[in-house]
């Protein structure tokens, strides 16, 4: 996937001189090619969420992608055109629209997105059935790619790779938290239906009945405000900590009403990186809670095709849009979109002036991918999309004060 040196073009031109001209031989394969006009850009569109509830995540994810493109530079003597992100929303109906919208253009190379699981379930058919290949920075739920133990998950479609963490992960590195760093036995954990937050509670229910622990389940519902019916639930079950991997409204919410709740007032909370933003870190419920998320505090190994560390992409960040990241997924995002123009690079071809992009050899290209070193660490990729390391870090947040998410202090590293 690294990008062709000059020896592999003189041995192109070998070929050529030997009396056989590949490129003329340029046939489509089974899902088709993209085709770019010599003056066309390459088209990368992105879909994520610009407005709903991770809307903090959208902006700083396209901002990334822009820095990326920037530092990859021309694709076979094309600039990348990533335009406006389309708004996913956070939502199956947003993913689902958004997905529509972009296949219907065929001058699409690949798309990077989602950042939410809930539009990636909805989306991810529609992108596959086109022939098109997404990258997602953020999408974490299990259901979208497998069940690590070779089984596809419920919402896995071919053309769907991600390279942040699956979150069977992260479910079992709370476990491993609360039951052997906290001493806890008796959890309470909470979703509000959504593909991520039900599947991470699952996972982690799991995990830490394995250990031996108890875990009462409940659910909320998204725009919930009264938290009274989960928390008593909670109560009653003897609950010293719980596990909230909620959104930013409901979560807020859930552990302001929590930390006033007769019998919950000293249990201890554990959320997700869906609030590990400068709007929740920021206020007073914060102080004192957890967050499982991805490790943040990026070495000095450099993105192996822009050859970017962490630091210089960050400076990049405050140079061009006045601070640090929102999302703590920005690096993802970096890297996802480095991989994906990599990928097409490789794959494409040059014939009569013309740029053709085999959507098979797209998939199959990334799907290849070992050992690609990002500011994330190393990503593979397995038949399932799953690119991650699999590397989930628990924050502590001691002072409303501090709202940059990587100057949290780290509680507890995991690595399956």
């Amino acid at each position: 996937m690294k990008r062709r040196t000059r020896t592999g073009c003189l041995a192109l031109l070998a070929l050529c001189f030997a009396g056989c001209n590949p490129l003329d031989d340029f046939e489509a394969g089974p899902l088709g090619a993209v085709e770019i006009e010599e003056d066309e850009p390459v088209r990368i569109r992105l879909l994520l969420p610009m407005t709903g509830a991770a809307s903090s995540h959208g902006a700083s994810l396209a901002q990334a992608v822009e820095l990326a493109a920037v530092d990859f530079g021309n694709i076979h003597n094309r600039p990348v055109d990533a335009g406006q992100p389309v708004d996913a929303m956070c939502s199956p109906e947003g993913g689902q629209t958004g997905a529509e919208r972009i296949v219907a253009d065929p001058k699409v190379a690949g798309i990077l997105g989602t950042a939410c699981s809930a539009s990636a379930v909805t989306a991810s058919p529609v992108i596959s059935e086109a022939g098109l290949t997404m990258i997602s920075p953020a999408n974490s739920s299990p259901l979208l790619t497998s069940d690590l133990k070779g089984n596809a998950g419920t919402h896995y479609y071919p053309g769907y790779f991600r390279v942040v963490t699956n979150d069977l992960y992260r479910g079992q590195a709370v476990a491993d938290f609360a039951w052997s760093e906290l001493g806890l036995r008796r959890m309470g954990a909470v979703h509000d239906g959504d593909p991520y937050t039900t599947a991470l509670v699952g996972a982690f229910a799991n995990a830490f009945r394995e250990l031996g622990g108890e875990v009462a389940v409940t659910a909320t519902e998204k725009g919930a405000t009264d938290m009274t019916d989960a928390l008593a639930a909670f109560a009653a079950a003897g609950a010293k900590g719980l596990f909230l991997p909620l959104f930013l409204a409901e979560g807020a919410l859930f552990a302001e009403q929590a930390e006033e709740f007769d019998g919950l007032k000293d249990a201890v909370l554990i959320t997700g990186s869906a609030m590990l933003v400068p709007a929740f870190l920021g206020s007073p419920q914060s102080e004192g809670m957890y967050f499982a998320g991805p490790p943040l505090e990026h070495g000095p190994e450099a993105n192996e095709i822009t050859g970017k560390n962490a630091d210089a992409v960050l400076a990049a960040f405050e140079n061009a849009y006045g601070g640090a990241p929102a999302s703590p997924y920005w690096a993802h995002a970096y890297d996802a979109a480095t991989l994906l123009f990599a990928a097409i690079e490789s794959v494409a071809v040059e014939k009569n002036g013309k740029l053709y992009v085999d959507r098979l050899a797209l998939r199959q290209e990334i799907g290849g991918a070992d050992a690609f070193q990002g500011i994330v660490g190393m990503l593979s990729c397995d038949e399932f999309g799953d690119c991650g390391a699999g590397r989930i870090h628990i924050y502590r947040q001691e002072d409303s004060n501090v709202t940059d998410a990587a100057a949290l202090p780290v509680a507890y590293e995991f690595a399956p």
